[in-house]
């Protein structure tokens, strides 16, 4: 996505340290303009349509960010204090495990209500897990399916079959049985996919504009690719939530324009922009001037998201390591970073974990000049034969991504690679390159963890095992599927100890790049902008987004 696939989390200490050092302007609903006042409109310019609404299917950032005012999770983090902090949402607390692990008991809160006034209830929640296992209800992320005992070969709802590891003995408990066991499974059940979806409003794979509520607002309409507009839930009470609020009577999200023109609108903070903020980055083209304009300071988001820009090689069609090494050291990462911003945008990267997350292993098995190392670069195409080929290269159809379409294919003409451009449509790039018919030889990624560790990076990109099981859903990208890196996945997972695990994903990123499986190109930072007239804004290094959650208008 020009935004992420998933969330972003750092370590507690790492966070505390980005956030002192990078989070400009916001910091805390006080700290963005004084305290919160009721009504008013909240305008978001976004260049592009979301994938999905429906919380079972959305595994981007910007839609993920809105869900979070439509609908609630089992837990959630809240963002007011020096660093995120897990806490029950639906639930009463962040859950209680079994000593092993491998059960999780949560009980709701009372009080809950849907956008009809129905409680909420663990059957619900039930529903909603459940009818993500469905094929029609794909996109989304792939935990529920490894973990829960049956989730393998569990087909949804739809045809009347339940889900036994899931239990609900009451309306208020829901207790989780897994296959293994799970320390941090509670920080997965703060992903949407986790939350509640009452079975007589679910519309299948129209839900995304049929999202049914029990956050502080809900749909008012939907128009795909041009507006989508939320109005206040009257039965939500602030007395059952601990992290949102329900300032503003109305988001207006505007998709559409191009990002630049986005940036310059609400840089000039004109009347209509003054009430405004984003959910893409500032373009490339742009953030520079931003992000070194001191009039704009109060206004300029600088988000620590420390995930990955990368280029993922696939292994399937090109099959000489010679070669995929070769493009390891031919891209020019300097010229890269300029198309995405430059130093603005974030780090020159070597791993695919990044700095913060837990099993990141400081390396780099390639070039240390940015710019690359053209003659390492041609003197391994020579022992592969000079091969002479032309290879695709999905990318976003936005200004940035044409800029950085081609640096690379600037960069690899220099080994005699030519590179055939394919721009995608950015509401539809994912859905694309995820899905095994639309294989292309090298793709644009970028990916940032769903919570930190590195649990949730490595084995999703990387474990070829789940490449034919998710034929529409594919998260990786390099189409690799090694032996040992599967074999690491398989050991990681059943370490206990933190220390040993996280070491053996150390291992694991050192054996992906010596496979030459992917190029990583920079540890992201996301930068945004806000009108003057919006207040309540704080950087959500969760979810790499300005958090909406405490908005407000100034009036």
């Amino acid at each position: 996505m020009t935004r992420t696939r998933r969330t972003v989390a750092l370590s507690v200490s790492a966070l505390a340290v980005a956030l002192g050092a990078t989070a400009c302007g916001g910091g805390s609903a006080a700290d963005a303009g004084g305290s919160p006042v009721k009504g008013g409109t909240l305008t978001i310019l976004d260049s592009a349509d979301y994938d999905h609404l429906d919380p079972q299917r959305t595994y981007y950032t910007q839609p993920d960010s809105t869900d979070e005012l439509l609908v609630r999770t089992l837990t959630t983090w809240d963002e007011t204090g020096a660093r995120p902090k897990l806490v029950g949402d639906l639930a009463t607390s962040t859950g209680t495990p079994s000593k092993d692990d491998t059960t999780w008991t949560f009980h709701l809160r009372p009080g809950i209500k849907w956008q009809d006034g129905s409680d909420v209830t663990a059957q619900d929640v039930k529903y909603g897990i459940e009818r993500g296992f469905s094929g029609d209800i794909n996109g989304g992320p792939p935990y529920a399916a490894q973990w829960l005992v049956g989730g393998g070969s569990y087909k949804g709802p739809y045809g009347g079959k339940q889900l036994a590891s899931i239990q609900t003995p009451d309306q208020s408990t829901i207790v989780f049985h897994l296959s293994r066991p799970v320390a941090d499974f509670n920080e997965a059940t703060a992903m949407t996919n986790w939350s509640a979806v009452p079975k007589a409003h679910d519309t299948g794979s129209t839900y995304d504009t049929h999202v049914w509520s029990d956050g502080p607002y809900m749909i008012q309409s939907y128009t795909h690719n041009k507006e989508l507009v939320l109005v206040r839930n009257k039965y939500w009470k602030q007395s059952t939530d601990p992290v949102r609020e329900q300032n503003v009577d109305e988001f207006d999200v505007k998709f559409g324009q191009d990002q630049s023109a986005i940036d310059q609108q609400i840089k000039s903070d004109g009347p209509a922009a003054q009430t405004a903020t984003m959910q893409y980055p500032i373009a490339g083209s742009d953030l520079n001037s931003i992000a070194n304009d001191p009039t704009l300071k109060s206004r300029y988001y600088k988000i620590p998201a420390p995930g990955i820009n990368y280029l993922a090689i696939n292994q399937n069609t090109v099959k000489n390591l010679k070669v995929r090494q070769a493009i390891e050291y031919a891209i020019d990462k300097a010229t890269v970073r300029g198309a995405f911003g430059g130093a603005a945008y974030g780090e020159y990267a070597s791993t695919m974990l990044s700095p913060g997350i837990g099993g990141y292993k400081k390396f780099n098995l390639y070039s240390t000049d940015p710019a690359g190392d053209l003659t390492k670069a041609k003197a391994l195409m020579r022992q592969a034969g000079n091969p002479k080929p032309t290879l695709s290269l999905a990318v976003e159809e936005t200004p940035t991504q044409e800029h950085f379409a081609d640096a690379v294919k600037t960069s690899l003409a220099r080994i005699g690679i030519d590179v055939n451009i394919v721009p995608i449509q950015t509401a539809n790039y994912f859905s694309t390159v995820d899905n095994l018919k639309n294989q292309y030889d090298l793709t644009w990624g970028d990916w940032i963890a769903d919570w930190p560790n590195a649990s949730t990076v490595l084995p999703t990109l990387f474990d070829g095992r789940l490449i034919a099981k998710n034929p529409q859903a594919n998260q990786d990208l390099s189409y690799l599927n090694d032996p040992k890196v599967n074999a690491m996945i398989d050991k990681a997972a059943k370490t206990t100890d933190l220390t040993r695990r996280n070491a053996i994903y150390g291992d694991m990123d050192e054996q992906i790049m010596k496979d030459a499986a992917v190029v990583p190109l920079m540890y992201m930072d996301f930068s945004e902008l806000a009108g003057s007239k919006v207040g309540g804004i704080i950087p959500d290094p969760i979810l790499a987004e300005p958090s909406l959650v405490h908005v407000y208008v100034k009036h």
